[in-house]
This record gives structure tokens, C-alpha cells and sequence, in this order.
């Protein structure tokens, strides 16, 4: 318990020595929910059609940004091990982020706001394109208090920790839908329609980009408007891992974890941060 309350109160300090002194939009990116998507192989980060792709729609939501008055804004390279971007290719004013950031995501740092491009629903999604929660091949599924939970809702709940917004989302229907389940207010570009697993109806990449400027620009002219996501009081995260990782049984479990089934994991905690630290630690 003391490590968890230690490691706490650093992230509380840490915050404080990095907060951001202008309109800062941290951008996550993914690439199953970029427009002309819908196949597994356009996922792998050597793909060059994908890579350009998402980084037309990374380009344009940045402009968006600036456009409406951000003073930076970072683009974090979040899929498949942060192999599919380049400082070559993403806007001259952006800053790039690669590589994994912990358990905090750089959100200590306090942005201004988050930004989802190319995002997925969750795992167990109907109606929704290569729909996984973080790991297809690793997770099943996962969920906070009950409810069904990915990227997402995980995400956004992680910077509301830290009291900042997630104002936009690009992605299909289904990830428009999750998002604003918990953020209602959220600007939101749907640049693809599902029509399965691995199919689906996509605008071309320039009426996407276009879409995505003119929702990014009006995401951030409404920054102040937008509540961040939180989730109050005590927090359980449940995670269910597919067979082939599944953890040993004998492995030693971190305190306030509990082992449901052969697969699934219990973390507990007092607040959305203490438990997210449990599970991010085990």
C-alpha cells in the first residue's frame, strides 16, 4: 500500500514541475479507426499506404488545432510498439512522441486537452471495425466497475485523473459512440461506417481529412466547454486475458488483487489511480 501512496504523491509533484504554460493538445493515434482501414494487414506499422494514411489525418487535425489557437501539440505515435510515424512526414509544427510512456501517458504534464486519431471501440463492439481493448491477442476484455471498458474510456479517465478534457475522436461509428458515452459534449469526425469485423464504408482520405480539420478546430474553439471524464470514489479494473497469455497461478499477486478465474485479474483501489497503477505495475 505505501508504494502505491508513494507513487502517488510523485505523480502529484511531478505534475507541478511539468505543467504546460500554453494550449497544449496532447494526440493519441491508433490505426484501426483511420478511413480506408478495414483489413488487419493495413494495420502492421511497415505498411506504407497505412502510414500515410494516418499521418494526412494526424496533419489535419493538427491544422484544426492551430487554426483555432493551440500553442503546441504533441503527437504521440500509440500503435503497434509507436513503429508507424515519422518526423519526415507529420506537420512541421507538431512534436512527436515515440516510444512507451508508463503508466501516466505524459499527463502530468497537464495539456490543455486529449485527442484520439484513428481510434477503435472496445473489445466486444458490435457493428464496429477491428474493435479490440488494447491487445486483441492478449486481452478479452476488461472492465472498470462493472462496465465494459478500452482505450478509450481508459484513456480518457486517465487525463480527467489529471483534470484534462478528451475533446476529439476520429474513427468509425462505434468509437464515435463509445467516446461519447462518457464525454457527450466531445467533438467527434466518423470517417468509416462498419460492415463487419474487416469490412467496412469509407470516405476517401481527403474528404477524411477535411472532416477531421473542421471537427478539431471546433473541438478546440469549445475547449472550457468540454468536462473532462471522471470516474469518482472507489475503482475496481477487471482484466480478462486470453488463454495464450494468461498469467501462472503461482505468480504472487500486488496487494488489493484478487484472482477471479484462471484468466481474469482484480485490481482494487481507492481511486482510478491507485488501481490503474496496480494493474500498469503487475
Amino acid at each position: 500500500m505505501l508504494v502505491y501512496r508513494i507513487a502517488i504523491l510523485g505523480l502529484l509533484t511531478f505534475s507541478g514541475l511539468y505543467a504546460q504554460t500554453g494550449k497544449t493538445v496532447f494526440l493519441i493515434t491508433d490505426a484501426e479507426g483511420v478511413a480506408g482501414v478495414c483489413r488487419q494487414e493495413l494495420t502492421d506499422p511497415e505498411n506504407a499506404e497505412m502510414r500515410k494514411l494516418l499521418a494526412e489525418e494526424i496533419n489535419a487535425a493538427v491544422r484544426g488545432f492551430f487554426a483555432a489557437g493551440a500553442d503546441e501539440v504533441y503527437v504521440w505515435d500509440a500503435h503497434d510498439g509507436s513503429r508507424s510515424l515519422s518526423a519526415l512526414t507529420i506537420h512541421p509544427r507538431a512534436k512527436l512522441v515515440m516510444g512507451s510512456l508508463g503508466p501516466t501517458m505524459l499527463m502530468e504534464r497537464k495539456f490543455s486537452a486529449v485527442a484520439f486519431i484513428g481510434q477503435h471501440a472496445r473489445a466486444n463492439s458490435s457493428a464496429a471495425v477491428m474493435a479490440h481493448s488494447y491487445s486483441s491477442m492478449g486481452i478479452q476484455r476488461i472492465v472498470i466497475n462493472g462496465k465494459e471498458v478500452g482505450e478509450i474510456e481508459t484513456r480518457a479517465a486517465l487525463a480527467g485523473w489529471f483534470n484534462v478534457p478528451v475533446i476529439l475522436l476520429t474513427g468509425d461509428q462505434a468509437a464515435a459512440n463509445d467516446l461519447h458515452e462518457i464525454v457527450p459534449d466531445a467533438e467527434t469526425a466518423v470517417v468509416k461506417e462498419s460492415l463487419g469485423y474487416y469490412s467496412c464504408i469509407s470516405l476517401s482520405s481527403l474528404a477524411a481529412q477535411n472532416l477531421i480539420e473542421e471537427k478539431a478546430q471546433a473541438a478546440f474553439q469549445r475547449l472550457g466547454q468540454i468536462e473532462p471524464y471522471k470516474i469518482e470514489g472507489p475503482v475496481s479494473i477487471e482484466v480478462e486475458r486470453t488463454t495464450r497469455s494468461t498469467l501462472s497461478p503461482d505468480r504472487p499477486l500486488p496487494p488489493e488483487t484478487e484472482r477471479v478465474d484462471a484468466r481474469t485479474l482484480r485490481f482494487h483501489g481507492k481511486d482510478f489511480m491507485e488501481a490503474w497503477l496496480r494493474w500498469q505495475g503487475n
